[in-house]
């Protein structure tokens, strides 16, 4: 199975131009998807003005080359890292599903416009990478959803409860698992189940690249956005126009010890 190229062993049924087509159609729903809720949230305005008051309220002049450190160090620590998480499960887990989902999504694109025939070869790693990025999605979301979750973990609700906030990451583990079932029954020789989970696959990614308004899918761009402000906002003074920290020492009480904290 890891040595499968899915895409073109569909190429007789599918041609490589369709597949082709599909995956440009999916990046265009993301930016229209992004477009129209930045349009109806206000998201950027807001972090325009945001910044505009920040500049205002700045007890510091960044220079270019303070700025460009900052935004790299943000970029290495916070969005690389999901350092916002802390040292704990909720990190290794978001780690695990972003970089897996990062690997499927990029070999995904290389096979399907590089090897989407079955007379090309597809090299090994990349075949590989594609399972290997799938596996990895499944293990941090599945572990996410049933283990994770604010609501399951904290709230003690029951993780078969959905609400439409789950809908990107149900439908992103729905892509990854049904991606890895249509690849292992097609290289098993199970063709009519294969295709089965072909559709499965195509219906998946319609509902998450499709979904982009309706979902957390836009959050991925959002975030890093948020995490360069508060970090320029911290090195030039301004703080989000928020109070400076107490410089009196943090006393919580007793109760602090009595239970992990785990409430968000």
């Amino acid at each position: 199975m890891f040595y499968n190229n899915p895409f073109s062993g569909i190429s007789e049924l599918v041609s490589p131009i369709m597949m082709q087509l599909f995956l440009i159609t999916m990046v265009a729903l993301v930016a229209a998807g992004t477009l129209i809720d930045i349009i109806h949230k206000k998201n950027v305005k807001y972090f325009f003005q945001n910044a505009r008051k920040a500049k205002k309220n700045a007890k510091v002049q960044l220079t270019t080359s303070k700025r460009a450190s900052v935004i790299l160090k943000t970029v290495a620590h916070d969005i690389a890292t999901t350092a916002e998480l802390g040292r704990g499960k909720r990190r290794v887990a978001h780690v695990l599903g972003m970089y897996g989902t990062i690997i499927f999504w990029a070999a995904s694109a290389f096979m399907i416009f590089a090897f989407p025939s079955a007379g090309i070869e597809t090299p090994s790693s990349l075949t590989m990478a594609w399972h290997i990025g799938a596996i990895m999605t499944c293990l941090g979301g599945y572990w996410f959803w049933f283990f994770l979750r604010v609501d399951v973990s904290a709230e003690a609700n029951p993780w078969y409860r959905i609400i439409q906030a789950d809908l990107f990451v149900l439908a992103l583990l729905a892509c990854a698992t049904f991606g890895l079932a249509w690849s292992f029954t097609q290289s098993s020789g199970m063709q009519n189940l294969s295709y089965i989970f072909l559709v499965l696959f195509i219906v998946a990614n319609l509902v998450l690249f499709g979904g982009v308004y309706w979902s957390k899918f836009a959050h991925m761009f959002y975030k890093p956005g948020a995490a360069i402000q508060k970090n320029l906002a911290e090195a030039d003074g301004s703080r989000d126009n928020l109070p400076p920290p107490a410089e009196a020492p943090e006393q919580f009480g007793l109760g602090i010890k009595r239970e992990e904290p785990k409430h968000y």
